[in-house]
């Protein structure tokens, strides 16, 4: 990124730009890291393994919990980047807290239990990018169903620009969740 992209005045009307944004039916677009990324509609494996997952944390969550697909998330921005827009694949909240009732299109992060994605495309974007986007923005817990390499990866303990902790599994194998959730993921249906 070049040294202009960072001064305040340039921040200021990409995101302006990026607001105002008139993207096709069905994709989305994301300000992630001070660039616009535009992602396709996903295919069906993809929303099988969303649909997997949210059921099983509706179903199975000690914690009442609401679900909401590719909800917007304002995030903190790195080192002087525009604040960041990322939309999920999904995120998890605790009911009792009613974070999607009124929400604008883009909310704060604060109250969100856990995000989820599911690699497409692009995986870097969801192993790395997304990744960091996540844990400055303070978001307890990230999972990641990579697809490319059959794994669920559950990141966890934000500080900074990362996740100090985080777990790794096979398809077929099932993932402890922590409390709020407390519960096992089982991912036997995504082989």
């Amino acid at each position: 990124m070049t040294a202009m992209a960072h001064e305040p005045i340039t921040q200021e009307l990409l995101l302006e730009w990026f607001l105002a944004l008139d993207t096709p039916e069905g994709f989305r677009a994301e300000l992630i890291e001070g660039e616009i990324v535009v992602t396709p509609p996903p295919d069906g494996d993809h929303e099988h393994y969303i649909s997997r997952i949210a059921t099983q944390m509706i179903r199975r969550s000690r914690t009442d919990m609401d679900f909401s697909g590719n909800k917007g998330l304002k995030l903190k921005n790195a080192d002087g980047c525009p604040k960041d827009h990322v939309i999920p694949d999904g995120t998890f909240a605790p009911a009792d807290l009613q974070l999607y009732r009124g929400a604008d299109p883009w909310m704060p992060c604060e109250g969100v239990a856990m995000v989820l994605e599911v690699t497409s495309t692009k995986p870097k974007t969801d192993r790395e990018i997304k990744r960091r986007c996540y844990a400055r923005g303070g978001i307890p817990l990230y999972l990641l169903v990579d697809r490319s390499v059959s794994s669920v990866t559950l990141f966890s303990d934000p500080e900074k620009d990362d996740y100090r902790e985080l777990c790794t599994l096979a398809f077929g194998k099932p993932l402890a969740l922590p409390e709020p959730f407390g519960f096992e993921l089982e991912t036997t249906d995504f082989l």
